[in-house]
């Protein structure tokens, strides 16, 4: 595809406006807004001032070849080759600079994994599961902090909520999101046969304070005391604690050991909650426009299977198969599936744009 110069211009004359507003801010909020933006427009500003030097380049390559000077035409006419060869890919990164995309792209995240039908193995899943994006994030230096954990009775979780701290978790895990499938014989099975089991995952923007705000009033805040398997994990106080946001009735609960840090962890998730209606709500009016091929998010939609027996992984939204489920499951190989997705979605950015 070929960008306009007019855009590249509107592209440079915003930098610089930027830049210039950054030099003489005094108020810290417009200080902070402006070099976030400053930041994401960087890289943009540096790959359209790459594109319109190539243009220029290749101008004076045409001019060359039309010199008259045989030696000249020919070392030219190499050199437009390359410099051809070479455009579309820096027209391509450029594109995808430019292409609507997510505000929250960089964000970390909070992860939810959900037992969902099968009983004690769905917990178990919802373990694996759980684990898989533990190392994975390992793999990225990206760092987990357990908010809330609910037990399996035969050892997994029914739920698990945890925080992932990094740059980009947001923009890699997102696509998690949804129900994910799984076909093996569990070690409960007796008779070797194979059992569907499903787990739920929803991974959320983490939010700032100034990204929503929540009313006191709006607010019931519950303490309890923590159950437990027994020994020295039960609490012995009522440090567990319930939010409940009374507008849209969501509940949030956090039972770690200090009432304090729950507070804190609880609020944080019912910020990520609520945030996430808000992008529901838009991604809803966007949709109507365009459907991305990579899938609505809607976590009740299907959408990946690990079949044990088979060695298979399938991602149902791109029609993705792959056969090295032992690497995925372990956090080594999801790049194979996430990648894929991301590419997808960077198709459907390019589209919008070229449709617009």
């Amino acid at each position: 595809m070929r960008i306009p110069q007019a855009r590249l211009d509107q592209v440079f004359d915003r930098f610089r406006e930027v830049e210039a507003r950054m030099g003489v801010a005094a108020d810290g909020g417009e200080i902070v807004r402006l070099g976030k933006e400053y930041a994401e427009l960087k890289p943009v500003a540096q790959f359209a001032e790459r594109l319109a030097k190539a243009r220029v380049e290749r101008e004076e390559l045409e001019v060359m070849l039309t010199g008259g000077d045989a030696d000249m035409a020919a070392l030219a006419q190499e050199e437009l080759a390359e410099l051809d060869a070479r455009l579309p890919d820096i027209e391509r990164e450029l594109a995808l600079l430019l292409a609507p995309r997510d505000a929250d792209e960089n964000a970390s995240a909070i992860l939810e994994v959900r037992a969902g039908t099968g009983g004690d193995e769905a917990a178990l899943f919802a373990g694996d599961l759980f684990r898989m994006y533990q190392r994975y994030a390992a793999t990225r230096g990206w760092r987990v902090e357990v908010d809330s954990v609910s037990e399996g009775d035969a050892g997994g979780y029914k739920e698990i909520i945890a925080s992932i701290g990094g740059d980009g978790v947001f923009g890699r895990l997102k696509f998690e999101s949804g129900v994910h499938r799984v076909q093996r014989v569990p070690d409960t099975e007796t008779q070797g046969r194979i059992h569907t089991s499903a787990a739920t995952v929803a991974v959320l923007p983490e939010v700032e304070d100034v990204d929503i705000e929540i009313k006191d009033g709006d607010l019931r805040i519950d303490t309890y005391r923590a159950s437990g398997s027994g020994g020295q994990h039960v609490n012995k106080t009522d440090s567990a604690v319930r939010i409940t946001h009374l507008p849209s009735g969501i509940v949030v609960t956090s039972s770690e050991k200090s009432q304090h840090q729950n507070r804190a962890r609880a609020m944080k998730v019912l910020k990520a909650r609520l945030y996430d209606q808000k992008r529901e709500a838009l991604d809803l009016e966007r949709s109507q426009a365009r459907k991305s091929q990579v899938g609505s998010g809607d976590r009740s939609e299907r959408i990946r299977t690990y079949n044990f027996p088979q060695g298979r992984v399938t991602d149902h939204r791109i029609n993705l198969t792959l056969y090295n489920l032992a690497k995925v499951v372990e956090g080594e190989a999801l790049d194979d599936v996430i990648n894929p997705l991301i590419a997808e979605d960077q198709a459907a950015r390019l589209a919008s744009l070229e449709e617009g």
